[in-house]
């Protein structure tokens, strides 16, 4: 446990006048403390106090950790390319985030029961699995995203449309087809290759009103979408990311 306690309040080179103090108190006579005897008190009051919090922490922690993985199951996603890794992820109808950044503080902890995972990607097959979840357990879900022989993909002239928003972890719709996130078309030499024309642009994220624009580009354009967000309610969620 002394390995828990910072150096200043190890008090270990001090014991050897403990005696001395024990045999001036039991006398009954008020001891008279020199400067180096009140330190030895202090420091043997600051190691209770320091040894029982320790203690306090030992068992608090864990055990609050085993009651969340008592009631909760974690699912884990796992892609090997940059399209699997940055594809969105749909729970229950619900838009989460983004494969991989779906671990550690933002990793899915779901009750128990039957869930419905969706993972989806502009111009990729869709791919839905149903899972049970089970308290306290993780379940693994491998995915391939796979190219729908039935979409377009932008070919010739193009425009490109940069993006700077808050947060960077959004879903980006471009005329209602997911996309990725902002973070993905931001920064030096990243953006959105889009054909020339109008499409409807909208950003979204659970607990933040969604951002929608109309833009019209000319061939070989460049623009940036700037935003912040506005933090909203989880019912203000546009049905792009509750059932997109």
């Amino acid at each position: 446990m002394l390995g828990f306690l910072p150096r200043q309040i190890r008090c270990a080179p001090l014991r050897a006048k403990r005696t001395m103090l024990e045999a001036e108190s039991s006398i009954g006579n008020p001891p008279n403390f020199t400067l180096g005897q009140r330190k030895i008190m202090i420091c043997k009051k600051v190691l209770r106090t320091a040894t029982l919090f320790a203690v306090f922490l030992g068992f608090f922690r864990p055990s609050a950790a085993v009651a969340q993985n008592q009631v909760l199951g974690q699912i884990e996603i796992q892609g090997k390319t940059k399209i699997d890794k940055t594809s969105g992820v749909w729970v229950d109808g619900q838009y989460v985030g983004y494969v991989k950044e779906l671990t550690g503080d933002k990793k899915l902890l779901l009750l128990p029961g039957e869930h419905e995972i969706a993972v989806r990607q502009a111009g990729y097959v869709e791919q839905v699995q149903k899972v049970t979840v089970e308290p306290g357990k993780k379940t693994m879900i491998d995915i391939s995203m796979q190219k729908d022989p039935k979409a377009q993909f932008p070919g010739g002239v193009t425009s490109e449309v940069k993006l700077e928003v808050t947060p960077d972890r959004a879903a980006v719709f471009v005329d209602e087809g997911y996309v990725g996130t902002p973070k993905e078309f931001s920064g030096l030499g990243r953006a959105m290759l889009i054909a020339p024309g109008k499409h409807h642009v909208r950003i979204a994220l659970a607990g933040y009103q969604d951002f929608t624009t109309e833009i019209n580009l000319r061939p070989n354009q460049k623009i940036t979408i700037k935003t912040d967000l506005i933090p909203g309610s989880i019912t203000q969620a546009g049905a792009a990311i509750k059932s997109n």
